[in-house]
């Protein structure tokens, strides 16, 4: 898989919470604030088709834009490139990362570690 620009993830990020995608104004709407201009989002758009991470289907004289992958998708693919680029491919390196960052408590581990056990049963 391809990866995005901060400006293609931003545009995804909108796609993705519109939950069935939505024309061009919609996407721009969803955008944070300043918003980026409708003819970037349209640009940006058309690379996103190209890059196969979104489609478009013409509804009268406009274009209803979609995701074609999910945000799941998108995410487990971002976050092991992360962790082969900067931790040796070892998630291990990259949760000891976010506990001396203090990104992760004590806490967080705990739950991670009740969800990792509820989930072998």
């Amino acid at each position: 898989m391809k990866t995005l620009t901060k400006a293609e993830e931003q545009v995804m990020q909108a796609v993705w919470s519109l939950e069935d995608g939505g024309m061009l104004k919609d996407i721009v709407e969803a955008m944070p604030e300043p918003r980026t201009h409708p003819n970037t989002v349209a640009t940006l758009l058309k690379i996103l088709i190209e890059k196969k991470f979104a489609a478009a289907r013409a509804v009268g004289r406009f274009n209803h834009y979609y995701a074609k992958i999910s945000r799941e998708q998108y995410s487990a693919t971002a976050l092991n490139g992360i962790a082969k680029g900067f931790f040796e491919g070892s998630y291990q390196e990259v949760v000891s990362f976010l506990v001396d960052q203090k990104k992760l408590s004590v806490q967080d581990l705990e739950l991670l570690l009740k969800q990792l056990k509820s989930d072998k049963k």
